[in-house]
């Protein structure tokens, strides 16, 4: 993965459950990452175009999703199929909600334009299992520099894909991939691949907790 990759990481892929969907904001702007009943992921922006309302506070019925407000139902390529207060209509194919790229790679579902080369991730395994997500007060970049100088004991970084710190312990290789929420937000999504233990994946999520609470008071104590 280059510099000029357009893959942004937005989840957790085990977060994103089949007919489950969750909304989230990516440099400022709301996004819905949701699973169709068949398990693909979709990343599209987080507006109905009738009021308004976010994609992402409504329901999953098999392969479309409906918003909350009026139920009018999206398939898998953004376009409306079903409007209820006029069931017999022919939804015009204007009514379409915006949508982008989306794969999955290292356990993190990861967002780009349409079109965009999903082999720019070829450099990431394929798979790996969940630590967490951490949502920080921070830049991405000032993110991750936190987390390459306050690594857990034991794992040092080595070099990795632009936007992502990879730590390398004693047969285990963790993956921090940054999510830019806007110019002071940001998430750091966490996976690990290697020889897997639940006391591996324990201490790295105790480790990714003290570290958010250790810069969260370090803020608290600059503002």
């Amino acid at each position: 993965m280059t510099s000029a990759s357009p893959w942004i990481p937005v989840a957790l892929s085990a977060d994103i459950e089949a007919g489950t969907s969750a909304g989230t904001l990516v440099n400022g702007e709301e996004r819905v990452v949701w699973r169709d009943d068949k398990g693909a992921i979709h990343v599209w922006e987080d507006r109905c175009p009738h009021r308004g309302m976010r994609m992402s506070f409504g329901f999953v019925r098999g392969d479309h999703i409906a918003c909350l407000y009026h139920g009018w139902r999206y398939d898998t390529g953004g376009q409306c199929r079903y409007i209820p207060a006029h069931p017999d209509l022919e939804v015009p194919q204007t009514i379409k909600v915006p949508t982008f790229a989306a794969t999955e790679r290292a356990g993190i579902v990861w967002m780009a334009p349409q079109g965009a080369d999903a082999t720019d991730l070829s450099t990431l395994p394929k798979t790996a299992e969940p630590v967490r997500s951490l949502f920080l007060d921070l830049s991405t970049n000032a993110a991750l520099l936190a987390v390459t100088a306050a690594p857990p004991e034991g794992y040092h970084p080595v070099p990795g894909a632009p936007g992502t710190v990879t730590l390398q312990g004693s047969e285990v290789t963790v993956l921090i991939a940054a999510q830019s929420r806007d110019a002071e937000r940001s998430a750091l999504h966490i996976t690990v691949t290697g020889d897997i233990s639940t006391t591996t994946r324990r201490s790295l999520a105790l480790w990714a907790t003290d570290l958010r609470n250790r810069l969260e008071a370090r803020s608290m104590e600059a503002a």
